[in-house]
């Protein structure tokens, strides 16, 4: 049976390469390996992810990546708020060791990435913004198993912001935002991908 990005993929045959890319005027240099979610490139989906969440503004001061992958958008969050305390888990160790040579090779010192399975082994309850392009082919209850765990893992006013397609899901996951938080808002909506934010209130 073939591997799925989201699963750990420690015994496949590595196929390692380098490459860069440009994300709000820096430059990153990022590896990847066989096993790993858009290894040739960052995905679109990230990329407008990254784009709307700098433009918003929000000054976080505690992130976690959920679903870190190799690493992009911790790497870039954490470059962008050097100040932030960052959290980083997936449940593949190939991926969290490239996601570890990419924050050290990309200055972001002051990154905890670590191994979860979703947000099991994620014990802080306080951020203020959670982060995740979640495994659309895992299934619907896995999306949204992201986006139920993430309002206890907020701060109150801490947000969720995830990107999703609209064929893979988008009006799905934005009814479940809406079931869990009590509100969402559409930050961004570009070449099909939405970027739907959620957060935590008083209720």
């Amino acid at each position: 049976m073939a591997h799925q990005y989201f699963e750990d993929n420690t015994m496949l045959s590595h196929q390692c390469q380098e490459w860069e890319t440009v994300v709000n005027e820096t430059g990153y240099r990022f590896k990847t390996d066989s096993g790993v979610f858009s290894r040739q490139r960052l995905d679109f989906g990230t990329r407008v992810l990254l784009e709307t969440v700098i433009q918003a503004e929000f000054h976080p001061k505690k992130i976690l990546d959920l679903g870190c992958g190799y690493g992009p958008v911790g790497t870039v969050m954490g470059t962008e708020y050097p100040e932030a305390t960052l959290h980083m888990v997936d449940v593949s160790e190939r991926a969290m060791e490239l996601a570890r040579y990419n924050v050290s090779a990309n200055q972001v010192a002051h990154a905890k990435i670590y191994s979860s399975n979703i947000y099991q082994e994620v014990k802080a309850k306080d951020f203020d913004l959670i982060l995740t392009n979640p495994p659309i082919r895992a299934g619907k209850e896995v999306v949204h198993t992201f986006i139920s765990g993430a309002y206890l893992h907020l701060a109150m006013g801490g947000r969720l912001v995830l990107v999703i397609q609209k064929k893979q899901g988008a009006p799905s996951a934005r009814k479940k935002l809406l079931e869990v938080f009590g509100n969402v808002e559409e930050l961004e909506r570009k070449k099909g991908y939405w970027i739907l934010c959620a957060q935590k209130n008083e209720s």
